[in-house]
């Protein structure tokens, strides 16, 4: 399955916050996406990694993505080495994505910034064709998606790129509070306090969404920041 666009992140539910309004968007217009999870976000204070699996499971089936991946390279303490590189190759060059979306370059949470980087590079590594890689014995052949962008997380970097996702941001939400056991739920009283258990993160979806749909001169939207220029045929391209 060839993919228009690989979403890539650290923790199952960092790609629904940080851009499941613009996947939604894209695949209701014929676009076909994946998600990638790099860890099963068993650190996490709520939830285990099994609640985790299944809320990923049905926040995918929510946005309508074709595949959803996790190759557990350990939350907390994954790397960008060799050993969790060649593991994003194989996936990259599996679907052979035009687009990867991934991780905020610089974040609060030290896996995202982490995820950034080491997606990144195995996006590049991945068009190199003395690097082999196979998938039950069958050598896969190089890939280079054409784009990178990354997502904005905690911290309210500047973005590059606003995406008007107007018209997909309650279905962003139904992705994100998908995952019932780490966001804000009144009736739960035992599980720890963590920063986006909290009801101001929860109202902060929507609110930041409006903000930088506030600056584009939209209702909401999605903010990226980019590797590279964005090029354009004319000027009147841009909206």
């Amino acid at each position: 399955m060839k993919l228009d666009i690989l979403a890539i992140g650290a923790h199952p539910d960092d790609v629904e916050l940080g851009c499941g309004a613009t996947i939604a968007k894209e695949i209701a217009s014929g676009k076909k996406v994946g998600i990638l999870d790099l860890t099963r976000g068993e650190l996490g204070t709520r939830g285990t990694a099994q609640t985790r699996k299944e809320e990923a499971t049905a926040s995918a089936k929510i946005l309508g993505v074709s595949v959803r991946e996790n190759i557990d390279l350990g939350d907390g303490f994954f790397e960008n080495n060799k050993e969790s590189q060649l593991k994003i190759i194989e996936i990259i060059r599996k679907y052979q994505p035009e687009m990867v979306l991934c991780n905020a370059i610089d974040d609060r949470h030290i896996d995202h910034g982490k995820g950034a980087k080491l997606a990144s590079d195995a996006c590049f590594l991945s068009g190199l064709e003395k690097i082999e890689t196979s998938v039950n014995n069958v050598k896969q052949t190089k890939w280079r998606p054409k784009f990178v962008y990354h997502y904005i997380q905690w911290k309210n970097l500047e973005p590059d790129i606003v995406v008007d996702v107007s018209d997909f941001i309650e279905k962003k939400c139904e992705a994100v509070f998908a995952y019932k056991t780490q966001f804000y739920d009144p009736s739960d009283k035992e599980s720890g306090d963590t920063p986006i258990s909290s009801l101001t993160f929860k109202e902060s979806i929507n609110y930041r969404a409006r903000d930088l749909g506030r600056l584009i001169g939209t209702e909401y939207g999605e903010g990226f920041t980019v590797e590279r220029y964005p090029a354009v045929d004319s000027l009147f391209d841009l909206k």
